[in-house]
């Protein structure tokens, strides 16, 4: 079913399964073994264009335009023409679904000028997020026999992606991509196939065999893993199945073993997400179930860390936040709105609502300083509360 080995790499076969939240390992194989990432590297190409955008450097409806190198790049590609541009919208959609080889030469260039120096920029992030065995040498992942890296640190990569940039991660979960009126499809088999599982990433060429990095959340857990040389894009999943399996029923019985208590219920889908402290107690706002913690006054401010096209993605932000920010949103509820929007489709509104003025104030403050977007905007818990008392 999976590669024994390459002459090039250490290993055919290597994968790895970790708690997303914890990084801690649940299953490994072969995980610190140099591989050939193939299109996996694109993670690290988006994960450099994610921090372009929050700087304020690049900007999602830019053009970026398409050099002769970028457009002579080989399959999988979208065909772009030398001189055509492309915004990053786009950009970023081709290479999260499509896995275009030339869009990630298009944005090599735009950041680093060349693809070569932006590689060695990508090799550097690579070693400052702790992926000791990983050097790039190009944006797409097309053959080169130096470019390497191994299962725990593309694992270190995916957990880098949704802690830093949670309010992009609904780009992973996007099963087609439509550009000039050809909608393209993901190459990720198990995208919503497999239950929770919302990305991130597959990878091939001849010399790696039929890679995948998967993240998947079940009963308010998330797992990451990893699988490098299967011999078949069937195979791989198949075995990718096993592995999400695996890590969701160890950290099942890990956590009765710790005695753990389940997190509680957040959304207006009935998806459980853990965030915030168990044992909280449920209050309906809106028609929206979330969790509470008991306090003599509810404050009139509240805070928005975005509008986000998924379920999975609002709730990424909200326990990355949380996370970032323990003393001043731990008297706050969480709040996850479905809004629907034009066309049927939906926006789901991720706040914390209960704040004071000054401490709603902080937290944006040091939100944005971390690059993740905030706003504070008064507390529709707190009108409705006082319509009801008049």
């Amino acid at each position: 079913m999976l590669l024994s080995g390459t002459k090039e790499s250490e290993a055919g076969y290597a994968s790895i399964v970790l708690d997303a939240d914890t990084g801690e390992v649940l299953r490994s194989r072969n995980a610190d073994t140099r591989n050939y990432p193939a299109s996996l590297t694109k993670m690290m190409t988006l994960y450099l264009l994610f921090e372009e955008i929050d700087s304020g450097r690049m900007r999602l409806n830019q053009k970026l335009t398409v050099s002769k190198r970028a457009a002579g790049q080989p399959a999988s590609k979208l065909g772009l023409k030398r001189g055509a541009t492309i915004s990053v919208r786009q950009a970023i959609m081709a290479l999260a679904t499509k896995s275009a080889n030339d869009v990630a030469t298009v944005i090599a260039e735009a950041i680093g000028g060349s693809e070569w120096e932006f590689a060695a920029a990508m090799t550097n992030r690579a070693r400052s997020l702790g992926m000791r065995r990983t050097r790039f040498r190009n944006a797409s992942g097309l053959p080169n026999r130096k470019q390497l890296s191994s299962a725990r640190d593309m694992g270190v990569l995916a957990m880098a992606i949704l802690r830093d940039f949670p309010h992009y991660y609904d780009y992973f979960s996007a099963e087609t991509f439509t550009y000039q009126g050809k909608t393209h499809r993901t190459h990720n088999n198990l995208l919503n196939r497999y239950p929770g599982m919302d990305g991130m990433k597959t990878g091939y060429i001849r010399a790696s065999g039929f890679n995948l990095v998967a993240s998947a959340v079940r009963d308010g857990k998330r797992v990451i893993a990893v699988v490098f040389g299967g011999r078949t894009a069937k195979s791989r999943d198949s075995h990718m199945v096993k592995l999400l399996d695996i890590g969701f029923a160890r950290m099942a019985e890990r956590d009765v073993h710790r005695g753990e208590r389940q997190f509680a219920v957040l959304n207006s889908r009935n998806i459980p997400i853990p965030v915030f402290k168990p044992g909280v107690k449920l209050q309906v706002v809106s028609g929206i179930l979330l969790p509470t913690r008991p306090r003599p006054n509810i404050g009139q401010w509240a805070i928005q860390i975005g509008a986000y096209r998924s379920v999975v993605a609002a709730e990424v932000a909200l326990r990355e936040a949380s996370r970032r920010l323990p003393v001043l949103l731990d008297r706050a509820s969480a709040a996850l709105t479905p809004v629907e929007m034009k066309r049927g489709d939906v926006l789901y509104r991720a706040r914390f609502l209960g704040l004071d003025k000054g401490d709603a104030t902080k937290a944006c403050r040091s939100l944005k300083a971390v690059t993740m977007p905030c706003a504070v905007m008064p507390n529709p818990d707190y009108r409705l509360a006082q319509s009801k008392a008049s």
